[in-house]
């Protein structure tokens, strides 16, 4: 019986984290009885769509090492193919990987690499940006921003932008378009989320699915300072959307007016964007390889 190819993509600096060791751990962990490897390191932004540009006719399973941008990257250029891909997370957030129950640890997530099951998932393209876990305008977009620019990396960098930000901006006022149907909101961010967090276990919509079909359009009003604390309770304990400044619809496709700050956030990436939202959903878009679950029971993706 042939041996599966996997085609390992990463990304040496995402995270802050280093990739040095990366080799060696595949060695000694990937059941080399079932998996033929090779490992390909990018080197700049895009870098990963060229290598992929280059291998469409190989037959193997492709592996983002890196982070949430990481992963859009390889999932943008795998998108309605036959070709499936996976994900070791070496990132910071690793939302998308928390989301389908990738293991953090890299030993774990190499191991589970040998029992993996294959679903198709949707994906999401704002303003011509395709992403695959979360999307939004406004004060979440401005912290990317912010963030992109700064060397602070990690979760105590996205708190400082957070924190520094909070108190100076102000909410904006939005039209909302969902399947046609228009709405109008004052809101400090509006989220459009596939998944159902940001990352670090930040989950804006709890019960978002990455297979229904349906992009989740978060609508948060700006909390009080008395507010916060009972917020970040409800986000941390995937209750957010029992809150009342929290205001979740589903819709197949969404417009929204009067994106004040011109950039949105793209999986964590912060992109100019302007001042009009189109987000489309592209239902089975994306095959990608999970962990196996052992409990029994069906996840809710």
């Amino acid at each position: 019986m042939s041996k599966q190819k996997i085609l390992f993509v990463v990304n040496p600096i995402s995270g802050g984290k280093s990739k040095r060791n990366f080799g060696s751990l595949v060695l000694q962990n990937l059941d080399l009885k079932t998996f033929d490897y090779e490992i390909l390191h990018t080197e700049y932004a895009g870098h990963a769509k060229e290598i992929l540009a280059q291998r469409r006719e190989i037959e193997e399973m492709v592996v983002a090492v890196g982070g949430d941008g990481t992963v859009n990257e390889v999932a943008s250029s795998l998108i309605h193919s036959q070709k499936a891909m996976s994900i070791i997370p070496l990132g910071s957030g690793n939302g998308l990987a928390r989301h389908l129950g990738f293991s953090l640890n890299v030993v774990k997530a190499l191991r589970q690499m040998a029992s993996l099951q294959e679903i198709g998932i949707d994906s999401c393209v704002l303003n011509g940006h395709f992403f695959l876990s979360i999307a939004g305008i406004g004060f979440d977009s401005l912290i990317a921003k912010e963030f992109s620019r700064s060397a602070r990396r990690g979760f105590l960098g996205y708190a400082f932008f957070g924190i520094r930000e909070f108190f100076r901006y102000e909410e904006n006022h939005y039209r909302i378009h969902l399947d046609g149907k228009q709405i109008k909101r004052k809101a400090a961010l509006v989220t459009f989320a596939n998944s159902n967090q940001f990352g670090y276990n930040t989950k804006i919509s709890p019960e978002s699915s990455i297979t229904d079909g349906l992009i989740d359009v978060c609508i948060l009003r700006k909390p009080t300072i008395f507010q916060v604390p009972r917020l970040l309770w409800k986000i941390w304990r995937n209750k957010a959307h029992h809150s009342p400044l929290l205001e979740i619809i589903r819709a197949k496709g969404v417009i929204v007016d009067n994106n004040d700050v011109g950039f949105a956030n793209i999986d964590g990436e912060s992109v100019a964007a302007g001042t009009k939202i189109h987000v489309t959903l592209q239902e089975k878009s994306l095959k990608i390889m999970i962990p196996i679950y052992s409990y029994g029971k069906e996840k809710r993706f």
